[in-house]
């Protein structure tokens, strides 16, 4: 089966002193050592990786290889370093921080070949900010979206202070996606194994967002706005169905005022969810090995799952192909939802306009 292939979801890898150099010249004086807030106390040492499987030196011409060497034909970069960015607290560090790193992933990845796409970052720390920011990835820059933390700001996603730049990704029509890498402060800060944090810091994170935005209402609010939640597989999805409706159930929340999420007659939130799925809101991403991706396709359909490479963390191009493979030699996936995970649903997730 030839099969065209977008992934959904690769990374940069920062180059910060050339963002440093992107800086207002008082922050400049600032950033000493690094741009970003530090990641949690379980991070890899580059010893317990295998060889070659994480590297600092990608640059635009090692994607392009890449791409090349897995039979990619295009990818939508996120951060690395950047994935705390939420945790920043300094507003005007936030929004210099963000604009300088938006200027460097246009200059250096976007602007040298249109196999490379990206999301921007967004000071959500103020999100008047992060409206006009949002403006200049999309329009300035041709970004299709931005990047969303699922840890690390002062409310979770679903809170009204950041419903204004929900509205204009909405007027936009480009992609929001909330994206895990920061485990501190989900349970796991004195925990001494990496593993476990790792395995499950993604999807706690993921399951918080799409919680918080879900009961407040964000889907019903913005009907045209696109959401993906990434780097978590497909598994958690099927558990959020089944905890968000058992519980729905046994406590239905007060909403005198109908300000929340809103159930049509005899709907579930597992209903809902599926809904939301078919009408184009709510996107995941997945990678080619997941052994639950057949059975959350069964449940939910094939709509939302978007192929991701997670190149260059702990991947390389014969991991990456080698899961591409598996996933086009399943048998529990018919060939169109081969198509829409590798392909279609990507397309549709990062498409421009409404």
């Amino acid at each position: 089966m030839s099969q065209a292939i977008w992934d959904g979801d690769g990374h940069a890898m920062e180059d910060q002193a050339a963002i440093k150099k992107r800086l207002l010249p008082v922050h400049q004086r600032m950033a000493a050592f690094t741009l970003f807030p530090a990641f949690d106390h379980l991070k890899v040492p580059p010893g317990q990786l295998p060889e070659g499987s994480f590297r600092w030196d990608v640059g635009h011409a090692d994607w392009i290889d890449f791409l090349d060497r897995v039979g990619i034909e295009r990818t939508v970069l996120y951060p690395t370093l950047a994935l705390t960015f939420g945790r920043i607290t300094n507003e005007d560090w936030a929004i210099d921080v963000a604009s300088a790193y938006n200027g460097w992933i246009h200059e250096s990845h976007l602007s040298r070949s249109p196999r490379l796409q990206a999301v921007g970052l967004l000071p959500m720390q103020d999100p008047d900010a992060a409206i006009e920011e949002l403006r200049r990835v999309v329009n300035d820059y041709g970004m299709c979206g931005a990047f969303l933390p699922s840890t690390g700001l002062k409310a979770h996603l679903g809170s009204k202070e950041y419903w204004p730049v929900y509205a204009e990704a909405e007027r936009l029509g480009c992609s929001l996606a909330v994206h895990g890498g920061l485990h501190a402060g989900l349970g796991f800060d004195d925990i001494n194994f990496n593993a476990p944090a790792h395995a499950l810091g993604h999807p706690f994170g993921i399951l918080i967002s799409l919680g918080g935005m879900l009961f407040n209402g964000v889907f019903d609010r913005f009907p045209k706005l696109r959401v993906g939640f990434l780097e978590a597989g497909a598994g958690w999805l099927i558990m959020a169905l089944e905890r968000f409706t058992g519980s729905q159930q046994a406590i239905p929340p007060a909403d005198p005022r109908g300000r929340y999420l809103k159930l049509r007659p005899g709907e579930t939130i597992s209903d809902y969810v599926v809904r939301k799925i078919k009408e184009g809101q709510i996107f995941v991403g997945c990678e080619g090995d997941e052994p639950a991706l057949g059975y959350a396709v069964s449940v939910v359909g094939t709509e939302p799952f978007v192929y991701s490479s997670d190149f260059p963390h702990e991947v390389t191009p014969e991991s990456c192909r080698h899961e591409i493979d598996e996933l086009l030699e399943r048998k529990d996936l018919s060939d169109d939802a081969k198509h829409a995970i590798l392909h279609g649903n990507a397309e549709r997730f990062y498409r421009r306009g409404a």
